[in-house]
C-alpha cells in the first residue's frame, strides 16, 4: 500500500514539475528522467517524431555523453522503436532479444533486457515515444509500470503543448525584434553588405541554426555569389562563387519556391565544393524576392549530422525571409534615390559652370582678343594672345569637368554602347584603329558605376590621342573572378613609367580607380606602347 501511495505521490509531483517548466528542451529531459524514476528503469529515452515520420531528436537518461557519442547518429526507427512509431500504443517486453521485431543494437550500445514504451500525444498529434529499458528491481516491467507510464505520457503531452506554445510566442517576439532592428538599420542608412549580414545573423538565431548565408545573382550570367555568411565556417564560404544550374540555390531562384533538406551534402543539386566547405547538413533555402523576382536565397543550416529543422522553424524562416526581402528592396530603392539625387546635383553644378563661368570666360577672352588688335606693340599683343590661349585651356578643362558631372554620353546609352562610342570617336579623330571588347553582362551589372568607368576610359583615350602616336588601341572591359578589369592598350611611343614623365592625367585616373575601391597599374616602355589596367571589385 505504501508503494502504491509513493508512486501516486511521485506521479503527482511529476505532473506539477512538468507544468511549471516552460523550456521545451528542459521539459523533454524532465519527462525522460521522471519516467525512468517512477518505473525504476536503468535507461530511458524520448524519441521526437518529425513530419516525415522518422526520429528527429532523441533525449536520453542513464547513458553518459561519452557513451552517447560512441553510439553515433540518431536511431533509424527500426525494431521496437519503429513499432511504436508505426503503431502508437503501449508496448511491454520481458526480453528485447526474443521479441519478433528486434533488430539488435548498434556497436558500443550498452546491453538492455526488459522494455516498456508508450506514445506521447501533444498539440493534436503523436509528438514522440517514451522508451524505458532494464527495470532495476525486477526482471521485467509490471502492469503498474504501464499505468504509471500512461499517466506520465498524458502529463507529458500537456507539458509539451504548453512549452511549445510558450516557445512559439518567444520565437514570434524574437522575430518582431529582428524585423524592428533591420528596419532601424535601413532608416539609419546602413550599407547593403552590412544589412545582408545582419539579416543572415537574425535568421540563424531565429532558427537556432549553426550557420546562415545569403547568395545573390551576379553580373556574370549563371553565377551566384555568397555575399553574406555568419556562424560556422563563415569565412570559408563567404564570397564563394556558385553555378546556378548546379546548386540548390539556383533551383530556388529559378522556381521561386522554398526548399529544405535533411542533408544538403547528399542532395542531388547540392554544389559540393561549397557544401563540403561549410560542412552543411540539414538546411532550409528560402527565395529572396526583389520587385517580384527571386534574385537570391537565404540559407540556414546545421552542420552535417546536426538537428533536422521542424515545420515550425521552416515556417518561421520563410516568413522572416519574406520580410527580409522587403527590407532589401527598400534598401536598394533608397540607394537609387540617393543616386538620382547625386546625378541631379551634378547636373545643376554642370549647368552653373556652363551657363555662368564658361560664358564669362568667353566674354573675357573676346575682350582680350579685341585688346590685342588695339595693342601698340607686338610684344603686348603676344602676351595678350598667350592669356587668351590660357583661357582656352581653362575652358577646355571646365568642359571636361562638365562631362564628368553630367551623364553626357550615358544619357541614352548603356555602358557597353558608351565605351564603343568613345572608341569610334578616337578612331575618327586620330585615324588610328580602335578595338572595343566589352563583356555586356558585366557592363550591365556595373550600371551604378558606369559614369566613373566612362570617365576613366575617356581620359585614357585622350592621353592616347595626344601623346601615344599609336596605330592601334584596344579598350577591354572583362571580369576576372570578383573583379572588373578595364584595360586600355596602345602600340604607340610609350614612356618611362619611373622617369617622372607621368602628368596629372595618370594621377587623376589612379585616384578615380582608388575611389572605386580598386587600383591602376601602368605598364609602358619607350617605343613599346602603353597598357593601363584598372581593376575594382564588382
Amino acid at each position: 500500500m505504501s508503494e502504491v501511495r509513493d508512486r501516486k505521490d511521485a506521479l503527482l509531483e511529476a505532473g506539477l514539475a512538468l507544468a511549471s517548466e516552460l523550456s521545451l528542451p528542459m521539459v523533454l529531459q524532465r519527462i525522460v528522467d521522471l519516467a525512468a524514476e517512477v518505473t525504476d528503469a536503468r535507461y530511458g529515452a524520448l524519441g521526437v517524431i518529425g513530419a516525415g515520420g522518422g526520429l528527429v531528436d532523441f533525449i536520453t537518461t542513464g547513458i553518459s555523453a561519452k557513451q552517447r557519442s560512441a553510439i553515433g547518429a540518431l536511431p533509424h526507427g527500426r525494431g521496437l522503436l519503429g513499432l511504436l512509431i508505426r503503431e502508437p500504443r503501449i508496448v511491454r517486453v520481458r526480453e528485447i532479444a526474443k521479441h519478433a521485431r528486434t533488430v539488435g543494437f548498434p556497436p558500443n550500445h550498452p546491453p538492455m533486457t526488459s522494455f516498456l514504451g508508450a506514445p506521447v500525444q501533444a498539440i493534436g498529434r503523436i509528438y514522440g515515444n517514451i522508451y524505458l529499458t532494464d527495470k532495476r528491481s525486477a526482471p521485467e516491467f509490471s502492469e503498474e509500470d504501464e499505468r504509471s507510464l500512461l499517466i506520465l505520457a498524458t502529463q507529458a503531452g500537456v507539458a509539451i503543448a504548453n512549452a511549445s506554445l510558450y516557445q512559439e510566442s518567444l520565437q514570434r517576439q524574437r522575430w518582431l525584434d529582428a524585423l524592428r532592428q533591420i528596419s532601424g538599420q535601413i532608416l539609419e542608412g546602413v550599407d547593403p553588405d552590412s544589412l545582408l549580414t545582419s539579416i543572415a545573423e537574425h535568421a540563424r538565431e531565429l532558427a537556432g541554426a549553426d550557420a546562415a548565408s545569403i547568395l545573390t545573382t551576379t553580373a556574370s550570367p549563371g553565377r551566384l555569389e555568397v555575399v553574406a555568411a555568419v556562424g560556422a565556417y563563415a569565412p570559408q564560404v563567404r564570397n564563394q562563387s556558385v553555378p546556378a544550374k548546379k546548386s540548390i540555390s539556383g533551383v530556388v531562384i529559378e522556381t521561386g519556391k522554398a526548399l529544405h533538406t535533411d542533408d544538403a551534402s547528399t542532395h542531388a543539386r547540392g554544389y559540393q565544393p561549397v557544401i563540403r566547405l561549410g560542412h552543411v547538413g540539414p538546411a532550409i533555402f528560402m527565395p529572396l524576392r526583389v520587385r517580384g523576382r527571386a534574385t537570391g536565397t537565404l540559407m540556414v543550416a546545421n552542420l552535417k549530422g546536426g538537428r533536422v529543422f521542424d515545420e515550425v522553424t521552416i515556417r518561421l524562416v520563410e516568413t522572416f525571409a519574406d520580410q527580409a526581402s522587403v527590407a532589401i528592396e527598400y534598401s536598394r530603392a533608397q540607394e537609387d534615390v540617393k543616386r538620382v539625387g547625386l546625378m541631379e546635383e551634378r547636373e545643376r553644378i554642370a549647368r552653373e559652370l556652363h551657363d555662368g563661368i564658361i560664358q564669362s570666360l568667353f566674354a573675357v577672352g573676346m575682350g582680350l582678343q579685341g585688346a590685342a588688335l588695339l595693342a601698340g606693340s607686338p610684344e603686348t599683343a603676344g602676351r595678350i594672345e598667350g592669356a587668351v590661349d590660357e583661357l582656352d585651356r581653362v575652358i577646355r578643362d571646365l568642359r571636361n569637368y562638365i562631362f564628368g558631372l553630367r551623364p553626357g554620353i550615358l544619357a541614352d546609352r548603356q555602358l557597353d554602347q558608351a565605351l564603343r562610342e568613345l572608341g569610334d570617336d578616337l578612331q575618327k579623330r586620330s585615324g588610328s584603329r580602335v578595338e572595343v571588347e566589352v563583356d555586356a553582362a558585366l557592363a550591365a551589372g556595373l550600371s551604378s558605376r558606369s559614369h566613373q568607368i566612362v570617365q576613366l576610359t575617356r581620359e585614357a583615350l585622350s592621353n592616347v590621342a595626344r601623346h601615344a602616336a599609336a596605330n592601334q588601341s584596344v579598350v577591354r572591359l572583362a571580369r576576372e573572378g570578383r573583379y572588373a578589369v578595364l584595360t586600355i592598350e596602345d602600340d604607340g611611343v610609350g614612356f618611362d613609367v619611373g622617369g617622372g614623365s607621368a602628368g596629372n592625367g595618370l594621377r587623376n585616373m589612379r585616384e578615380r580607380a582608388e575611389a572605386m575601391g580598386g587600383a591602376m597599374i601602368v605598364t609602358s616602355a619607350a617605343k613599346k606602347g602603353t597598357t593601363l589596367r584598372m581593376s575594382f571589385p564588382i
